[in-house]
């Protein structure tokens, strides 16, 4: 099921790569790298992991020398391995110097990523910003102007808070710094035009960490201009905390038609994938409606009914099995995304549920031998039983998916 989006407030339509950001074009998914850039095994490899995982654009750090040096070495490795996923490179402090000292790198990269924060103060500053647009200029590369809030002008806002001071009403300090961030964004993309980047190569970035701010932030920059937006809660955290709070904030955005391009800033458990940040922001999009990337699964939670492991088990097999099969459906076939699943406990519910989707399972609940009957398109067509049932069904979603979803033509 899909439902309709709010109109887009972002006009402008960039190209990044061979992804298109903005006006009408899909939200796009984001992610960024936390390898040594300058090892170009190690990043090459999380790249595409990262794109594999579903991260259609993919940022990385150029903050070294070596850094540097090393993407265009990293974007032909991943030509070579057939992975066309855009990079972008994120700088600061030093990006005028290392985008005019290494040429390959900046024309390997498709787009890059400048913090007004971190340029530099007063005329240098303003030189090194012009020096990084001059170079986006020369080689044909959009800009994202990501103002943070925890790299912001200083001066800006010493400034705006002793005007503010000033007032016989004086606002909060919260909503100046919020202002702030935004004059930033909008005065830095203004700038960028002015040295000869194009009005439809900017993307405008004001993250912050709280999610009333980022609501408020996004909400007032969406109705002074028609740059596309790329949405992030910066520092977002770890584990529930950190999925929760950004799709708190992304989803309020999103569902006022507010970004273009998303990502969801997780810090990683140790020794924890880095593509987890991936699949919660299209399971984000997904569930509103937005886009599809995988089959949705609904699986009940479990209640004293249920009170065995093998609902559970038969739940996250399923799942992981999808997940596991969209890269090869995804090259197949067309439409396999938009397929869903039902895995349920008991006789309450599960057959309802297991009816509305394409294909579903109902168990029987606990205490009973596992008998669950299987839905297709509504009809029950066969009951499985005994220890095989996960592996019987997923035999059942192959043939699915075999037989109702359109092969893909082979291009040449």
């Amino acid at each position: 099921m899909s439902y309709s989006h709010p109109a887009r407030r972002a006009t402008q339509q960039v190209q990044v790569g061979h992804i298109l950001v903005g006006n009408k074009a899909p939200v796009v998914v984001q992610s960024m790298t936390n390898t040594d850039t300058g090892d170009i095994t190690s990043t090459t490899q999380q790249v595409l992991e990262l794109a594999q995982a579903g991260s259609e654009l993919v940022r990385i750090t150029v903050n070294t020398s070596a850094a540097a040096a090393a993407v265009p070495h990293i974007r032909r490795r991943l030509d070579a391995l057939g992975c066309k996923v855009p990079l972008i490179g994120d700088f600061h402090y030093n990006g005028h110097r290392l985008l005019t000292d290494y040429p390959e790198c900046a024309q390997a990269l498709a787009k890059y990523r400048i913090n007004p924060g971190n340029v530099g103060k007063n005329r240098k500053g303003e030189d090194q910003f012009a020096m990084m647009i001059g170079a986006a200029v020369e080689y044909g590369k959009p800009v994202r102007i990501g103002v943070n809030w925890g790299s912001l002008d200083q001066e800006l806002i010493l400034r705006m808070m002793d005007e503010n001071a000033q007032l016989a009403q004086p606002r909060d300090a919260g909503a100046i710094t919020r202002e702030a961030l935004i004059l930033s964004a909008l005065n830095s993309a203004e700038r960028a035009e002015e040295l000869g980047l194009p009005h439809d190569r900017i993307v405008l970035s004001c993250k912050v960490s709280d999610v009333q701010d980022l609501i408020a932030v996004y909400g007032e920059l969406a109705q002074r201009c028609d740059y596309a937006l790329h949405l992030g809660l910066t520092e977002a955290g770890m584990g529930s905390k950190g999925i929760v709070s950004s799709t708190a904030a992304l989803a309020v955005l999103l569902q006022q038609g507010i970004g273009d391009t998303i990502r969801v800033s997780l810090t990683p458990a140790p020794g924890g994938a880095r593509t987890e940040e991936v699949l919660v922001a299209q399971e984000i999009l997904q569930t509103m409606g937005l886009r599809a990337f995988a089959p949705m699964v609904t699986a009940c939670p479990g209640c004293g009914r249920t009170t065995s492991t093998v609902f559970q088990e038969l739940a996250q097999d399923i799942q992981t099995y999808l997940r596991a099969q969209m890269p090869l459906w995804r090259a197949q076939y067309d439409g396999v995304e938009n397929m869903t699943v039902a895995v349920m406990g008991c006789i309450v519910n599960g057959p309802g549920e297991s009816k509305l989707a394409n294909i579903g399972i109902s168990l029987p609940g606990t205490g009973e031998s596992p008998a669950a009957p299987v839905y297709v398109d509504g009809e029950k067509t066969v009951t499985l039983r005994g220890e095989h049932i996960a592996r019987e069904f997923q035999q059942i979603v192959d043939a699915y998916v075999a037989d109702k979803y359109a092969p893909k033509e082979i291009a040449g």
